[in-house]
């Protein structure tokens, strides 16, 4: 009987374990810090061009066009964060990017004058720009297989309620003390910024218990993302996907005011929905995503396939415009519905992705190139679809129809040559030292070359420039030998798609 007992409560403790697998230690600190975050950067984005007039006292024209600029010239700050995260880690970067806008947000109401505007905004543009790379890369540090699609959800969706909250408080303060109001935002935007900063604290980076964190890499830098084709298509795939996100913000009030001929209020409300939903039912999408088992390819590709669908509702709605204000506005918020849920099921599944398919000792550089993707579709999508909308109104949506569609086609084609760990997350078990991956099925196992050692958690194929392995017919990728595997600490591979 004690000993059925003993194995009673051996049972119990695995079940247990089993229920912890994949948890992360301080896993609450990074969506509590986005959130916070998102309070700072939601105080001042819906009002960008008024907030920086009253600060700094320069002209509507000026601020435009200072803030343009600078926008532009701080992607070049990307290729250097990328680099600064594979030297001393993606934490400390987010410190230094966290320092720097506290510094620029406080110096704001002082920055009178062109030169020192242009200056703190160059620095402070830097900061914003270099910030979401280095953000996926410390997701990529802190957490492994399934957790990292599990943190990516959750914090999006805070960082969204953040952004929400922020404009609301921006919208009281201003109401209570007027133009002055702008000052006192700004300080406000510096200290969530600090505190955001500190709530990192409790992150610590987990690693595979036999790697090495200091296994020297041949030939590793931009040469290498270059290299790396699959990656490349992954990125394009984003670069088109990232000018649908910039539709609602950009393209939405355009259409309805001038196309549609509709209240400007319905862009708002839009917005406002838009955000809502994606602060509360982000986690729920995410994990309902998760216990499907999809593959992470293929559900960026049904993201980018319901933005198709609610591009298209767009057309229709251009084409058959509703007689009254309210169908109209029925209509409109049955596609932001369509084009929210898009978003909640690509976002997390394409950022991960293509966490997960860098390697581990270059993943700041990787993703500094991915970054890119976004920040040019930013700078591209307003002269793009104003250029179209002049055209005609329908045309804009028509373009994003097909690039949705071009987008979709992508993922699902390099779906093949991408890391094994990257297209369908494994099951992770934390232990004291970390994160060990789990054994992959043994038949899909095959020897690492001796010449190119993997690094720290990461897939063999990721060794690149040997691309050609994962090309392999009728043998699964390389990437499904993984450093940890068959460990004691690794479970068995769990259900997949």
């Amino acid at each position: 009987m004690k000993r059925k007992s003993r194995e009673g409560e051996g049972r119990e403790g695995a079940g247990r374990g089993r229920r912890k697998e994949g948890r992360i230690p301080g896993e609450w600190a990074l969506p509590v810090a986005a959130a916070v975050n998102g309070v700072g950067t939601g105080m001042y984005i819906p009002f960008t061009l008024v907030f920086f007039h009253y600060v700094t006292g320069l002209s509507f024209t000026v601020v435009g066009a200072v803030l343009t600029v600078t926008g532009l010239m701080g992607i070049g700050a990307l290729p250097l964060a990328g680099a600064a995260v594979d030297r001393y880690g993606a934490k400390r970067v987010q410190y230094l990017l966290y320092g720097v806008r506290v510094v620029g947000f406080a110096l704001y109401p002082f920055a009178h004058s062109l030169a020192a505007f242009t200056l703190v905004a160059l620095v402070t543009a830097a900061a914003d720009r270099a910030f979401p790379a280095a953000q996926q890369s410390l997701i990529g540090e802190v957490a492994r297989g399934a957790g990292r699609d599990r943190l990516q959800a959750s914090t999006r969706a805070l960082q969204n309620a953040g952004n929400g909250a922020g404009a609301l408080l921006a919208t009281l303060v201003i109401a209570a003390a007027g133009g002055a109001a702008y000052t006192y935002a700004a300080w406000g935007n510096a200290l969530s910024f600090a505190l955001a900063a500190l709530l990192l604290r409790p992150l610590k980076p987990v690693r595979a218990a036999d790697g090495d964190p200091d296994a020297p890499r041949a030939g590793a830098g931009y040469r290498l993302v270059l290299a790396d084709r699959p990656f490349l298509v992954v990125t394009g795939a984003n670069f088109l996907n990232a000018l649908s996100y910039s539709a609602l913000s950009v393209l939405f009030p355009l259409f309805v005011v001038e196309w549609l001929h509709g209240p400007a209020a319905l862009s708002g409300a839009a917005f406002t929905l838009n955000t809502v939903l994606c602060a509360l039912a982000g986690v729920a999408v995410g994990a309902r995503v998760r216990r499907t088992g999809a593959r992470r390819t293929r559900a960026a590709a049904l993201g980018a396939g319901l933005f198709a669908a609610s591009f298209a509702a767009q057309i229709v709605l251009g084409t058959r415009r509703p007689g009254s204000d309210t169908v109209l506005g029925g209509a409109l918020v049955g596609v932001v519905v369509v084009y929210t849920l898009g978003e909640l099921i690509h976002s997390p599944a394409a950022q991960v992705l293509a966490v997960a398919a860098a390697p581990e000792a270059v993943r700041g550089r990787y993703l500094a190139a991915y970054q890119m993707s976004w920040s040019l579709a930013k700078a591209v999508a307003p002269s793009l679809f104003t250029a179209l909308l002049a055209v005609d109104g329908r045309a804009p949506w028509a373009v994003l129809v097909l690039t949705s569609a071009v987008a979709a086609a992508l993922l699902i084609r390099a779906e093949r040559r991408l890391p094994e760990e990257a297209v369908r997350p494994l099951p992770v078990t934390v232990t004291h030292g970390g994160a060990a991956p789990a054994a992959p099925p043994a038949s899909a196992a095959r020897p690492v070359p001796a010449a190119q050692p993997a690094s720290v958690g990461q897939p063999a194929s990721a060794v690149r420039p040997a691309l050609a392995v994962r090309a392999a017919p009728a043998v699964r990728p390389a990437s499904l030998v993984r450093p940890g595997a068959g460990a004691a600490s690794a479970e068995t591979e769990g259900t997949r798609s």
